[in-house]
C-alpha cells in the first residue's frame, strides 16, 4: 500500500505556489495551502479537491495567529509532511525604490513576511516533519547579485538563503533547500517591473515547477540551486 505523500505551501493561490501545487494534487499528493486572498484561494481549494485531499487555511505568514492555525490543521487531521514550501513573499512598494528611499513600514514587512516566517512556520510544524522530509525556501537572484532599487527584496532573500544554510547544519535529519525559481511571468514579477511586456518570460510550469520537481523527487544535498541549472542537470 502506497502512503500519501503531504505538503506545506504558502502562497499557494497564485503563480509559482499555485503551479506546484496543482502538479502535485495530480501526482497524488494531500495539501495544506494558504494564501493572502481568501477568494482566490476558495477557487484553488474547489478546483484541487476535486484531485486530492485538500485543506486551505487564508491569511497571512506575518500573523502568528494565522501560522498556528496550519499547525492546528495538521494536528486535527492527523497530517505528518513530507515537504514544506515557504512561497508566500512580498516585493514591496511597486516601483521599487532606491534604499534610501524606502518606507521603513514596508522594508518591516518585507523582512517579516520573506525571512522571518518561513523560520516562525518551521519552528511551528517542526514536530510534524518526517525523518528526511525536505523545506524548500524559494529563494530568488536578487539575493545573491545587486541589482538597483532591488535592495529590500534582494536583502529579505539573501538572509533567507543563509537561514536555509543554517537550518541544514541545525538538522541534519532534514533536507533544505534555498531554491531560485529565475524569472517568470507572474503578478509580482509584472509589478516588479510595471510598464514592462514581460510576455516573454517563461510561465512558472515551464522551467521553474520541472526544476522543483526534481529536488522533490530526487536525492540532492542540502544547498541552494538555480531552475536553470536544474534544468541542465
Amino acid at each position: 500500500m502506497t502512503v500519501q505523500k503531504t505538503a506545506l505551501i504558502t502562497g499557494a493561490s497564485r503563480g509559482l505556489g499555485l503551479a506546484l501545487a496543482e502538479i502535485l494534487a495530480q501526482q497524488g499528493w494531500q495539501l495544506l495551502i494558504n494564501g493572502r486572498n481568501a477568494e482566490r484561494l476558495l477557487e484553488v481549494y474547489n478546483r484541487l479537491s476535486k484531485t486530492t485531499k485538500v485543506i486551505a487555511i487564508s491569511g497571512d505568514v506575518v500573523d502568528e495567529i494565522h501560522l498556528l492555525q496550519l499547525k492546528q490543521a495538521l494536528e486535527q487531521n492527523q497530517w505528518s509532511l513530507n515537504l514544506v514550501v515557504n512561497n508566500a513573499s512580498t516585493l514591496g512598494v511597486s516601483p521599487l525604490l532606491p534604499l534610501l528611499e524606502h518606507p521603513i513600514e514596508n522594508l518591516h514587512q518585507i523582512l517579516h513576511t520573506n525571512m522571518i516566517a518561513p523560520v516562525s512556520l518551521l519552528q511551528k510544524v517542526k514536530s510534524y516533519l518526517k525523518t528526511d522530509a525536505k523545506v524548500i525556501n524559494i529563494s530568488s537572484d536578487a539575493g545573491f547579485e545587486n541589482y538597483e532599487t532591488w535592495g529590500a527584496y534582494g536583502s529579505s532573500k539573501a538572509g533567507l538563503d543563509h537561514i536555509t544554510a543554517t537550518l541544514a547544519k541545525e538538522n541534519e535529519n532534514l533536507f533544505f533547500y534555498a531554491f531560485d525559481p529565475g524569472d517568470m511571468r507572474t503578478d509580482m514579477y509584472q509589478a516588479a517591473f510595471p510598464d514592462e511586456d514581460i510576455s516573454d518570460r517563461p510561465l512558472p510550469m515551464e522551467v521553474a515547477v520541472p526544476s522543483l520537481l526534481r529536488l522533490i523527487n530526487e536525492s540532492f544535498e542540502s544547498g541552494r540551486y538555480t531552475a536553470d541549472r536544474m534544468a541542465e542537470k
